[in-house]
């Protein structure tokens, strides 16, 4: 087994962290985050992500896991160095790599030869090779191992891959690399650098494009009489196109998608490749809440102004407590600039968000109000007491953005239901 050093305990920092030690490595986690590396030793992890804090009890039980502060000790004596630090949207678009090149200039000096440095983060096509330059070692390789972990659901896709893919210009490196995935049994890629920090890219933008694509066809089907769930039933019965990502919603936002389809779109751009596709895929989806605003507004009569909206889920998707770039919250600041007065409730949010009001339940939330606003895809949102809820509102109106609930015994309990696709 290896020994490892994980430079950020951000969310896939700490997630390969705990992974690799679970595959029996020995692995040292390093944050500049003081407090955190504190919580963290006590297993005290943050983040809504399943089966994450058990895997870190247990990584510190076994003492295959450590958590410190500042890099010293993740750079020096380890085999392997996984970068895991952020790369946000700089003012072009572009992936703003200044937490790479910080710990690069710590890195150059202080790990051992022989290492391997892994660029875990989501970083433009060309980094690998130009890192590789700026580190100026011979005796350390440089390799891009980009990260592919769904939030909800990263333990079950680090320890049971769909994919590992490698990019290196030392093929020895990327299957040294390779080789701390064993006992996964994933499918392994090793390709280029460039080949594979592109792979990153290219997957989240297509899948970004499929949900602008159904966003814009159910929008299609309100106007000619069709309904989208029967449409993208019949298109997931072709192969070529596959099951998933053909719901209709709000919008897609989190930690990926808004900030790598503008990296990509930039990237294509200073090589001087016209992408509209891509363009259209970003422009499609800020119209979204847009659509979505203009559909409460005309389900409540015409005017937003002083009425008052309930909201069902305010995360960017269910079974995460992640709130960035939400389209949720992006159709509640719209709704709030038309004079919408606002209540909420999110499983894992507690805190008020903006203009909404967050209380404690769903019930809480239909009180007195004059509809309510599906916007996250909770499951238990479908199973309430319907009578109860609509007994509590001033008027019984909801508008599902996510098509989730069941149809039937809402409006038998006197609501007037309006989804996303039903002509």
């Amino acid at each position: 087994m290896s020994r490892i050093g994980v430079i950020g305990a951000g969310y896939v920092g700490l997630t390969t962290a705990a992974c690799f030690a679970r595959l029996g490595h020995t692995v040292v986690c390093a944050d500049v985050d003081e407090a955190k590396v504190e919580a963290l030793g006590r297993a005290e992890v943050g983040a809504h992500e399943p089966g994450l804090a058990e895997l870190v009890a247990e990584g510190l039980r076994a003492r295959r896991l450590r958590f410190v502060p500042g890099n010293a000790e993740a750079l020096s004596e380890v085999d392997f160095v996984f970068l895991c630090v952020p790369t946000p949207t700089g003012a072009d678009g572009a992936a703003d790599l200044t937490a790479v090149h910080a710990v690069l200039r710590e890195a150059r000096d202080a790990v051992a030869p022989g290492c391997v440095l892994v660029i875990k983060s989501t970083v433009p096509a060309g980094t690998t090779e130009r890192v590789a330059a700026l580190v100026g070692r011979p005796d350390v390789q440089v390799v891009s191992n980009p990260e592919f972990l769904r939030e909800g659901h990263a333990v079950e896709d680090f320890l049971r891959p769909q994919r590992v893919v490698v990019g290196a210009e030392v093929e020895e490196a990327a299957r040294r690399v390779v080789a701390l995935y064993e006992g996964t049994g994933a499918p392994t890629l090793v390709t280029g650098s460039a080949s594979a920090e592109l792979v990153k890219y290219a997957s989240n933008c297509f899948l970004a494009m499929k949900l602008s694509y159904v966003n814009s066809l159910a929008e299609l089907c309100e106007h000619v009489g069709a309904d989208i769930a029967d449409v993208t039933e019949g298109m997931r019965l072709d192969d070529r196109i596959g099951a998933s990502f053909l719901e209709p919603g709000p919008g897609w936002g989190g930690s990926c998608f808004p900030k790598d389809t503008r990296a990509l779109l930039s990237t294509a751009e200073k090589a001087d490749v016209d992408f509209p596709l891509l363009r259209a895929t970003i422009g499609t989806n800020g119209h979204q809440a847009h659509r979505v605003v203009a559909m409460v507004r005309e389900a409540v009569g015409g005017s937003l102004d002083g009425v008052r909206l309930g909201l069902l889920g305010l995360t960017f998707k269910a079974g995460t407590d992640d709130l960035r770039d939400s389209p949720a919250l992006a159709v509640a600041a719209l709704l709030a600039e038309e004079g919408a007065r606002l209540t909420g409730y999110d499983p894992c949010v507690e805190a008020d968000c903006g203009p909404v009001t967050v209380l404690d339940s769903p019930e809480a939330v239909a009180e007195g109000v004059d509809g309510l606003v599906v916007l996250t895809e909770w499951p238990e949102f479908a199973e309430l007491d319907w009578p109860n809820v609509a007994a509590a509102m001033s008027h019984q109106v909801i508008v599902d953005t996510r098509n989730l609930l069941p149809g039937d015994k809402v409006t038998e309990a006197g609501f007037r239901l309006v989804s996303l696709g039903r002509g």
